[in-house]
C-alpha cells in the first residue's frame, strides 16, 4: 500500500467492521442511524473546530508522508474522517458491549466514578494552565462531567464507562498507529509543550481523556434522541 493513503485505511478500516455488523438480525443497529447521525455530525462539528484551533496554533500537526494531500482549511480529509469514522465504531461497541453484557453499574459506582473523574479533571486542568492540550480537554471534560451529575442528572454513565473499557482496545491501537507505533514516524505530532509529556507507549496521555470526552458527548446526543422520541403508542382500535 503507498504510504500516503496510511492515515485514510486507517479511518476505512475502523468502521468497516462496525459498519457491517450493524445489520445483525437481532440487534440491528442500522435502525438507530437517525440518532447516531445526528449525534456524530454535531459532535463531529465541535471536535473540528477544536481541531482546527489547534493546529493552526501549532500544538498537534499532520506527517504529509502518510496522507493524500487533500484538505479542508488546516486539516487532511482524513483527519475530518477520523470524526466520523471513530464515532461510528465506539458508539457501535457501546451498543454491543451492553446488549450481550446484562451486567449494570450500581448508582453509587457511577456517581462516585463521575465524582473522581470530574474533580480529579478540575484540578489538573487548572495546575496546568499553560499547557493547551492537558488544560483544554481536562476542563472541558469536566463541565461536562458535571452537567451530567448535577444539571441532565442521566443515568447512562455507567454503561459508558464499562463499555469505554472495552473501547480503549481498539482506541490505542488506533492511536498507537497514529502517533508512531510500528511505522517509521508519527502521522499525527504533538508539541510537548502543550501536555503533560506523559506517553503511553506513543500515544500522549491526554488523548484517553480527549477520545472519553468525544465519544461521551456522541453517546449522549444519541441517548437523548432515543429518550425525546419516547416510547412507541400503541395504535388505535
Amino acid at each position: 500500500m503507498n504510504q500516503k493513503y496510511l492515515y485514510l485505511a486507517i479511518d476505512f478500516f475502523s468502521i468497516l467492521f462496525p459498519f457491517i455488523f450493524s445489520f445483525y438480525s437481532k440487534h440491528n443497529f442500522s435502525k438507530k442511524w437517525k440518532y447516531l447521525w445526528p449525534a456524530i455530525t454535531i459532535t463531529a462539528l465541535f471536535f473540528i473546530v477544536w481541531d482546527e484551533w489547534f493546529t493552526q496554533m501549532g500544538v498537534w500537526g499532520f506527517n504529509p508522508r502518510y496522507l493524500t494531500g487533500i484538505q479542508i482549511g488546516s486539516l487532511p480529509i482524513e483527519e475530518i474522517l477520523f470524526f466520523i469514522c471513530i464515532p461510528y465504531a465506539c458508539v457501535f461497541t457501546y451498543e454491543a458491549v451492553n446488549y450481550l453484557v446484562k451486567w449494570r453499574m450500581s448508582e453509587l459506582t457511577q456517581n462516585l466514578i463521575t465524582d473522581i473523574l470530574m474533580f480529579s479533571m478540575f484540578i489538573m486542568g487548572i495546575v496546568f494552565w499553560g499547557k493547551w492540550y492537558t488544560s483544554v480537554t481536562f476542563i472541558l471534560l469536566a463541565i461536562f462531567l458535571l452537567l451530567h451529575r448535577r444539571v441532565w442528572k442521566t443515568d447512562y454513565a455507567g454503561k459508558f464507562y464499562f463499555a469505554y473499557l472495552f473501547i480503549l482496545i481498539p482506541f490505542f491501537i488506533v492511536n498507537g498507529i497514529l502517533t508512531g507505533t510500528g511505522i517509521e514516524e508519527e502521522v499525527v505530532w504533538y508539541n510537548n509543550m502543550e501536555n503533560l509529556g506523559i506517553r503511553m507507549g506513543t500515544i500522549p496521555i491526554e488523548d484517553t481523556f480527549y477520545g472519553m470526552l468525544m465519544l461521551f458527548m456522541s453517546i449522549s446526543i444519541f441517548e437523548y434522541l432515543q429518550k425525546k422520541k419516547g416510547p412507541a403508542k400503541a395504535p388505535l382500535s
